[in-house]
This record gives C-alpha cells, structure tokens and sequence, in this order.
C-alpha cells in the first residue's frame, strides 16, 4: 500500500521524471518586442499610449479573424493591419505598402492611397468601440456593433493587428472577451497551434 501510495505522490505530485506540464495558451495582446521606441503598452499588453505603433503578437493566420479597439482618449490614432516590415515610429501608417489602417480622421488608407472612407457622421469619438474583420482579402469595420460598409483590400502576407498614436491618443485592444458579437463566421484570433 505504500508504494502505491508513493507512485501516486511520485507521479502526481511534483511531476517526476517524464512529467510534461501542460501549457497555458498564450494570450493576443500588444508585441513589446514590435513596438515604436516612443510607444507604452501597459494593461497587460492591452492599452497603447504615446507615440507610434505596435503589433499583436500573433498573425492573422485563420480565415476569419475579429478583434476590437476602444478609444479611450482621442488625438492621431490608426488601427488596422500590417506586415512586420512596417516602420512603427511613422504616424500615420498606410503610408507605404506594409499596412492597411483606418485613421481618426475616417480614412482608410493603404500605400499612400485612400481606399475608403467612413460616412461623415459615423467618426469614432471617445468610448466607441471600433471593431475589425479580416478574411485576407478584405478589411471591414464595425462601429458599436454596427458595420460601416466600407471594405478595403490591397494588402499582402501576413498581417498582424496593429495600432498607432500621437497626440495624447490612448486605445484599448480587445483580442478576446469582447464588447460587440463577432460578425457570423468570425472569430477571436487565433495562435497558428490552436487552429490545428
């Protein structure tokens, strides 16, 4: 009875030898590691102030991706997404082709081109929550809940979220546990190991 007892203890308790612990899942959030050098990420990876850019730390590799952003405060903001290669200290994005973003201002703008535009009265003011489609073809944006109709395309590889500041802009990011329900067919983001 004891060296059953002992097994147990051995094989439960402190993991022995051959033990694998299980991992947590990673978390979406803010990348520190892809970040401008003027930029600040704190809430656990999920509020960005300064001045500059930062991607999530995961790419969009599922085919139908949702995440939101809630502007806390106004100023120069973007939101949208972009290759690794985009320049994260340059406000505003969509100057080059490396990002695809919507700008405070309601503009969608991608290689220095405007590729849509928000109606004039649905600009994102202080506490609305933006949130994001993408399907690798197209980004789409939803106000509060409620789809603006004006999809943008033209982005190549793999993309990640991304947002930007200046100005005294601070913007939340929602990668899961979300305000508004993702539009059907459309997820949280997912890690490339969770989707197989």
């Amino acid at each position: 009875m004891a060296a059953v007892f002992t097994c147990c203890l051995g094989c439960c308790g402190d993991g022995g030898p051959g033990h694998a612990p299980l991992k947590d899942m990673p978390t979406v959030q803010l990348d520190t590691h892809h970040m401008g050098t003027d930029v600040v990420i704190v809430k656990s990876g999920r509020r960005i102030c300064g001045t500059g850019a930062c991607l999530a730390n995961a790419p969009l590799h599922q085919n139908k991706s949702y995440f939101e952003f809630k502007i806390q405060s106004t100023g120069v903001w973007g939101i949208g997404v972009a290759t690794q290669k985009v320049n994260l200290n340059q406000v505003p994005l969509g100057q080059d082709s490396h990002s695809l973003v919507l700008r405070n201002d309601g503009s969608i703008y991608h290689n220095n081109e405007e590729k849509n535009r928000l109606p004039a009265n649905s600009l994102p003011q202080e506490g609305d929550i933006v949130g994001l489609t993408y399907d690798h073809v197209e980004l789409n944006l939803y106000l509060n809940g409620k789809s603006m109709h004006c999809p943008a395309s033209g982005i190549r590889g793999t993309v990640f979220p991304i947002v930007y500041v200046d100005d005294s802009a601070i913007i939340d990011c929602q990668f899961s546990d979300f305000y508004h329900t993702p539009p059907e067919g459309f997820e949280k983001i997912l890690f490339e190991q969770q989707i197989f």
